[in-house]
């Protein structure tokens, strides 16, 4: 496909999905920093103009997707403003396990370093920094 016929888009939202509502919070919200944006039931997490909206006990999400992803099972990435190694130091003040890294990949700005954990229902995050 020719560049000038490609759809112009861009990444809106992710869906996760949460096994405790009060855990996840205070995980996305002190360990990466996200603005809870309430809803009916529970809540979504924004990231800056992204947004991961969360699907979780009591919530019915519409339309149900014939396969829905359920708790610990999201791989996701977040962009870390600075050197990596101000991330691994954040982790450990949180006291989150670090799965692996730094390691070099590669991500959406091109070749960075990234280290991984997980989230409380263990989902696989990633904070990649391009800053060497």
């Amino acid at each position: 496909m020719e560049e000038a016929s490609r759809p112009k888009v861009t990444l809106d939202h992710c869906v996760i999905h949460l096994s405790d509502w009060q855990r996840s919070e205070r995980f996305y919200t002190e360990v990466l920093g996200a603005k809870v944006i309430p809803a009916k039931v529970g809540f979504a997490l924004r990231f800056g103009d992204q947004q991961l909206n969360c699907h979780g006990p009591g919530a019915k999400p519409d339309p149900v997707a014939k396969h829905p992803v359920m708790p610990g099972n999201s791989d996701l990435c977040f962009r870390w403003s600075g050197p990596i190694d101000g991330a691994v130091a954040h982790l450990k003040r949180c006291g989150i396990a670090i799965e692996l890294g730094p390691v070099e990949r590669n991500g959406a700005a091109g070749t960075g370093r990234s280290v991984y954990f997980r989230d409380p229902d263990g989902s696989l995050l990633e904070f990649i920094s391009y800053d060497r």
